[in-house]
């Protein structure tokens, strides 16, 4: 069975504006204010809390202060949990593009290094949970991406063949990912890192959701 793969943050949803505020959180709370920007910085939301809480360690001239990181990345966690869809919204035809694949015979699935509890979350609040088959985060297994596992976890527990699959998303860490699981990625190009995906060079990019299909048949028949 072909399956499709999508990571999260900046692929199917803009997650930035809530990664963002939950950081500003601790930030407030050292008594620094608000150190991110939530459309500068989107790049860094979508690479996770902890490069967020390293950024805004590096404005206040700390950079490298691990420990504060390590102390400030719970916080950051349950700030976002407490305001998790604020601003968050699904990427235009992203959930079309998903019940197209669906339709069409393939299993789909979700591969993210957002904690599982708060990726289920999200999804749930955003009512498309129930359109995936399986939903792998970055606790779920003892490893997460770029190791190739957690990939073809999804895929198996989607019901599918990890050998006949491909990963959709928008960083290098799914880029290395997928080759680390010899299988094709697509790379968005309408997150803020759109422009630089090209020099990851993916099998295929897409700029619109609406592409998806025809990429997808192309590359996993």
């Amino acid at each position: 069975m072909r399956t499709v793969v999508f990571d999260l943050d900046g692929t199917l949803a803009d997650t930035s504006g809530d990664l963002i505020a939950a950081a500003n959180t601790c930030f407030r709370g050292m008594g620094a204010g608000d150190l991110l920007d939530p459309v500068r910085d989107a790049a860094t939301a979508f690479r996770g809390g902890r490069a967020m809480l390293a950024l805004g360690m590096e404005r206040l001239g700390r950079a490298g202060d691990q420990a504060e990181v390590d102390r400030n990345y719970p916080l950051l966690l349950e700030a976002y949990e407490g305001a998790i869809d604020t601003h968050t919204a699904l990427y235009p035809g992203a959930m079309q593009a998903v019940e197209a694949l669906r339709q069409a015979g393939y299993r789909v699935a979700i591969c993210t290094n957002k904690p599982e509890g708060l990726a289920r979350l999200l999804m749930t609040r955003l009512g498309v949970l129930d359109a995936f088959g399986a939903l792998i985060g970055a606790d779920t297994l003892p490893v997460r991406k770029p190791d190739p596992e957690p990939l073809r976890e999804a895929v198996r527990r989607a019901g599918g063949d990890p050998a006949r699959s491909l990963l959709v998303g928008d960083t290098v860490t799914d880029r290395e990912t997928s080759r680390a699981a010899g299988v094709p990625s697509v790379l968005v190009t309408f997150g803020p890192d759109g422009e630089g995906v090209a020099a990851l060079k993916p099998e295929a990019m897409i700029a619109n959701y609406g592409e998806l299909s025809d990429v997808v048949r192309d590359l996993i028949g």
